[in-house]
């Protein structure tokens, strides 16, 4: 298999789940919707994907080859998704508060 396809497999194989999960992500909930919450939910799916590629490429180096070369992408997979899981809820949790019009 060819190198960079190989340090990318998760990525190449999570990418179809990672359009699901952004589409919910950025429909719901429907309101309030503007250009503030527009750029604030592609700023958010932008940190968690490059997060998920930091991780696995992190996983993949600090996986120990004693258990086979599918180990590295055993534990790629797992951490990136965590990871991806991780910065995509605490974007939905901080969304809310970021986006409330400022009091007077």
């Amino acid at each position: 298999m060819n190198a960079q396809v190989e340090l990318n497999l998760a990525l190449l194989l999570f990418l179809p789940w990672f359009l699901v999960l952004g589409v919910l992500f950025c429909v719901f909930p429907r309101q309030p919707r503007g250009a503030r919450r527009v750029l604030y939910d592609m700023a958010s799916l932008a940190l968690a994907v490059a997060a998920f590629v930091l991780s696995i490429h992190w996983a993949q180096q600090s996986a120990d080859p004693g258990h086979g070369r599918m180990w590295a992408q055993i534990l790629a997979t797992a951490t990136g998704y965590g990871v991806f899981l991780a910065v995509l809820g605490m974007a939905f949790a901080l969304r809310g508060r970021m986006l409330q019009p400022p009091r007077r």
